[in-house]
């Protein structure tokens, strides 16, 4: 059964993510946590869903299996980190990273750079220098087919 996966609201305002299966059926909640989760995207592999999350009281990156099994956090860091997109090739995790804590927020028109993680051994490196973005810059999937570039979005802020 092919399935895709949602975000929805829940009880309390809070975001959880299920799957549901392309042709229509009934939805599968995969998160339970208090907080957003949010930015779900399947792996080119199957395996996993990545998605970033505020479940610790910061919002951090985390992968799961595709019934929502084994919840692992990805990112450990002071910034507020979102979108995580996998490579085609698997290799490379391309996400946003708010350089102030936003808590639950993604707005538009703040300090932000992307960043990089190698899948394997799990180091990060900066792919960009601090520019003013935020919401919309990176909330779909955005590599080039190759997995050798990003497509992103920056703003311009001005009087």
């Amino acid at each position: 059964m092919r399935l895709c996966i949602k975000v929805t609201t829940y009880d309390y305002g809070f975001f959880a993510i299920y799957t549901i299966p392309v042709d229509g059926g009934k939805a599968k909640r995969l998160t339970k946590t208090e907080g957003l989760d949010d930015g779900p995207e399947y792996s080119p592999d199957g395996k996993y869903i990545y998605f970033n999350s505020y479940r610790t009281g910061h919002m951090q990156l985390w992968r799961m299996g595709v019934d929502g099994s084994n919840p692992e956090q990805l990112t450990f860091d002071s910034y507020s980190n979102w979108f995580p997109h996998i490579s085609p090739d698997n290799q490379w995790m391309v996400y946003i990273s708010y350089i102030e804590d936003q808590k639950q927020q993604h707005l538009f028109g703040k300090k932000v750079k992307l960043r990089l993680m190698n899948l394997e051994t799990r180091e990060i490196t900066d792919l960009t220098s601090i520019f003013y973005g935020g919401q919309g810059t990176i909330n779909l999937p955005s590599w080039s087919p190759d997995s050798k570039r990003v497509a992103f979005v920056s703003y311009s802020i001005g009087n």
